[in-house]
């Protein structure tokens, strides 16, 4: 009777995990090619299609900071200087700040508790493997910007490094390229638009997505035709599975970045936007 009980118990755990899933995986695979908005580069609400275009704003923190995701301890403060002297026009701020509060809860209520249980269940070795994955994925986005941005020498060396990973690091679960020095590019199409002289326009809080600008978005939409987990695998549910293990995953790596921003931060809202704004400037000075 008892081994009947633990698996039964075992069946409905695996399902609600499944179940989880496929619920932050659809909300992810919003933001894929085949709809009509992105993710914003960098950050999204607490919590991301380049490293940084994920649903919830880990990456904008984690960048913030100088830090990277996985070579630091977990903190529970963040130095995040919310005030930025030129900053980024927001006449849709009071749209913009109930967007941020779905985003809020949405990050508290849903992924957060998942992305735990996940961290927990899952040793860090593998989840570093599914990261590495992930980001190996995502070297026809980097490779095509830093080509489209006259980064001749950026573009072989993503190419190096994807061949490298795919290889040596056994399909891209390794990152054996970083171990030699050859680092990827964070070059997204919101960046080359950038370059290109094309201002932010004013600034835009995504539903689900998370901070982001006229330009990023349509940066991000661009890009999207570009990442190959917006094509396979072929049948959408399963798609919508795999974007929301790449959301848990790198989510489990940030829990606690929009904690402490929070409790730091008089205006929450402020201080995401003005993180946002101040990293794009500097991934575009770069």
């Amino acid at each position: 009777m008892r081994s009947l009980r633990v698996r039964e118990w075992c069946r409905v755990m695996s399902a609600a995990w499944k179940q989880g899933l496929l619920v932050l995986g659809f909300l992810s695979a919003l933001a894929g090619a085949d709809c009509v908005w992105a993710a914003s580069s960098g950050a999204g609400v607490p919590g991301g299609p380049q490293e940084g275009y994920r649903p919830l704003s880990g990456p904008v923190l984690s960048a913030a900071s100088g830090e990277d995701e996985t070579e630091r301890p977990r903190r529970r403060r963040l130095d995040v200087e919310p005030v930025v002297p030129e900053g980024i026009a927001d006449p849709l701020e009071p749209l913009n700040r109930v967007f941020f509060q779905f985003n809020d809860k949405l990050y508290f209520w849903v992924l957060k508790p998942t992305a735990r249980g996940y961290e927990k269940v899952v040793p860090w070795e593998i989840r570093t493997c599914v990261r590495n994955f992930f980001r190996n994925l995502l070297m026809p986005v980097r490779a095509v910007n830093c080509l489209l941005q006259g980064k001749i020498g950026g573009f072989g060396n993503e190419i190096l490094r994807f061949v490298i990973n795919t290889t040596a690091g056994v399909g891209g679960l390794g990152d054996p390229a970083t171990a030699i020095n050859i680092g990827a590019q964070d070059e997204d199409l919101g960046q080359t638009l950038g370059v290109a002289g094309v201002g932010h326009g004013i600034f835009l809080m995504w539903p689900i997505l998370g901070p982001s600008s006229v330009r990023d978005t349509v940066g991000m939409i661009g890009d999207g035709f570009l990442m190959p987990v917006n094509y396979y695998p072929d049948q959408y549910k399963y798609r919508v599975e795999t974007r929301g293990l790449d959301t848990v995953n790198s989510t489990s790596f940030r829990i606690g970045d929009y904690e402490a921003l929070k409790d730091a931060s008089f205006d929450p809202y402020a201080a995401v936007r003005d993180a946002y704004f101040q990293l794009r400037e500097k991934k575009l000075k770069e």
